[in-house]
């Protein structure tokens, strides 16, 4: 059984009524059911983000686009943007740090799937709770046709999970949450038109299919955190994060927006973390 209802923000807010808080809190995500930049805005986004696909070397997978606004820094003005700000205040308080970005796009016909997974199970380590939210702004429109997440609403109360090796061939990750530990059942999809998106909290259960239609699927995962959790001291070797709106609380060392950091790209090649 497939769940259709999905919690949508309407469309004349510019940020998260209370309702559509409350909802968050129970189910652990929320669509936006409107653009989130103005026309002109999210073109430059999606041009920019062409160039970089255009630019992947040959023979490297789309769907792993991770942290690219460690080198890329004309990110930062979408990933500071009062536009996502103001619907992520409402979630986690004024004081917020950018904990992550990752462009995950599934190319038609062959885009792997996204196995069911919980967020916070890749960052164990970083930071305590995992009190992330992740905006999900679509860059193509995204639906059950070309691949677009689902979540099991309500799974981010429930703690970790276990998890078991699935094929990395077809898998953008190679581990997935065990099947005795959650009922697709109750999945949700959360689909989204381009410039739309969604937000969900980074302790909930969510997947994708494989992209096997003639359509791409292209989205931007923007990631928040409050500031007042603080960074492990070892993340900061393959990790940064910025402060994006409020006080820094003085736990964390915040990244300068104007300063590429090739080296922790680097570091995470190394080490092989996705920071997914």
């Amino acid at each position: 059984m497939l769940l259709t209802a999905s919690p949508t923000l309407p469309t004349s807010s510019m940020s998260l009524p209370e309702s559509a808080v409350e909802r968050y809190r129970r189910e652990g995500w929320v669509k936006v059911d409107r653009p989130i930049f103005a026309p002109e805005k999210f073109r430059r986004l999606k041009e920019h983000f062409e160039a970089k696909l255009a630019a992947l070397p040959p023979g490297e997978r789309p769907e792993g686009m991770d942290v690219p606004h460690f080198t890329d820094l004309a990110l930062f003005e979408w990933l500071l943007a009062p536009e996502l700000l103001d619907l992520v205040e409402p979630l986690i308080g004024p004081d917020i740090a950018l904990f992550s970005s990752h462009f995950i796009c599934k190319p038609r016909g062959n885009g792997k799937r996204v196995p069911w997974h919980e967020d916070s199970a890749y960052w164990r380590g970083m930071i305590y709770p995992a009190e992330v939210v992740t905006v999900w702004l679509a860059i193509d429109p995204s639906n059950l046709e070309n691949g677009c997440m689902q979540v099991i609403p309500g799974t981010h109360r429930n703690g970790y999970s276990d998890y078991d090796p699935v094929d990395p061939a077809k898998n953008v990750f190679a581990t997935e949450v065990r099947a005795a530990q959650m009922d697709a059942s109750k999945r949700v999809p959360v689909e989204l038109e381009a410039n739309q998106a969604s937000l969900h909290d980074g302790r909930i259960i969510h997947g994708s299919d494989a992209n096997t239609s003639d359509k791409r699927r292209c989205g931007y995962t923007m990631r928040f955190m409050p500031a007042r959790l603080e960074l492990s001291q070892a993340a900061y070797a393959y990790h940064q994060i910025f402060l994006a709106r409020g006080e820094g609380h003085g736990v964390n060392r915040y990244g300068d927006p104007a300063r590429a950091r090739p080296d922790l790209v680097a570091a995470r090649t190394r080490g092989n973390k996705n920071g997914h």
